[in-house]
């Protein structure tokens, strides 16, 4: 055997594959850490030229300041019901559509396809101006269903295509075994093929969740009402300012709103992971 030629079990090889691991490890969750250590810090720590990697002197004042002089649980609460019902709207429409689109034939459905593809190559910033006097006009700005249908409008032709990829593989043969024992299509949709498209479906559904959870540009441009803001525009407008820099409340409010989203993609994880890899029928 060649001596330059390195085999996957190789020391030299192993150890590179080793410390390639840990500094990705580090890039990612780096930021985390810091925010975690910078909401148990007091100012004084906070505010220096060369802050400590580790809370010498460790406090769970922030966490409390957060929860009592800003509206966070209020924040969290329309967050959810932004995020969860565009998440709920979005995966049913996609799942509609992508159906449609899949299974049935009907002229320019890849047109439409197509269009609603290209919909996507549009910045964040140019749909909502062309959306904000659409949802003015229909008396929609500043609430919370005029949000969560921004929210819809966004995510729904990725969706769309993520579930569009998944139905097309799926065989037509099962289809039409169903048709010929008399089922009818809604039937063959609701006991069919939605069973078979659950990591599909709860893909998207994470997707658009978490995509309207993490929003700032559009909550904090289409929601004026402080006690109609969501998570992120809420946390930005009570802890920074022009006569205040509260970092440490905002590490600790930021932490606590992670929370749900964080608690649901670890439950999901691997149903995303296989809607989005996967458009094989499950055995």
């Amino acid at each position: 055997m060649n001596p330059l030629v390195l085999t996957s079990r190789h020391p030299v090889a192993v150890t590179f594959r080793a410390v390639i691991t840990i500094l990705l490890i580090g890039f990612l969750f780096f930021p985390v850490y810091w925010m975690i250590a910078t909401a148990l810090k007091p100012n004084n720590q906070i505010f220096v030229q060369f802050p400590s990697l580790v809370p010498t002197e460790p406090i769970i004042a922030n966490f409390w300041r957060a929860l009592s002089q800003s509206n966070l649980l209020g924040y969290l609460t329309n967050s959810l019901v932004t995020a969860g019902g565009s998440s709920l709207i979005t995966t049913t429409l996609a799942a509609l559509a992508a159906y449609g689109f899949a299974k049935y034939r009907f002229s320019g459905r890849f047109v439409m396809m197509n269009f609603m593809i290209a919909a996507q190559m549009f910045p964040f910033a140019v749909i909502l101006i062309s959306l904000y006097p659409m949802m003015q006009a229909a008396g929609l700005l500043d609430t919370l269903l005029g949000l969560t249908i921004a929210y819809v409008v966004f995510a729904l032709p990725p969706a769309i295509y993520i579930l569009f990829s998944f139905y097309s593989r799926l065989p037509n043969e099962l289809i039409e075994a169903a048709r010929i024992d008399g089922a009818s299509e809604l039937t063959i949709l609701r006991k069919v093929v939605l069973p078979l498209s659950q990591p599909a479906l709860i893909s998207v559904a994470v997707y658009s969740f978490t995509w309207a959870w993490n929003d700032l540009l559009y909550s904090l441009t289409l929601v004026t009402s402080d006690n109609l803001r969501t998570i992120g525009p809420g946390l930005l407008l009570t802890f920074f300012g022009e006569m205040q820099q509260d970092w440490g409340g905002a590490m600790a409010a930021a932490i606590m709103a992670s929370l749900p989203a964080v608690i649901i993609f670890a439950f999901l994880q691997r149903f995303f992971v296989a809607g989005l890899t996967s458009g094989a029928v499950k055995s």
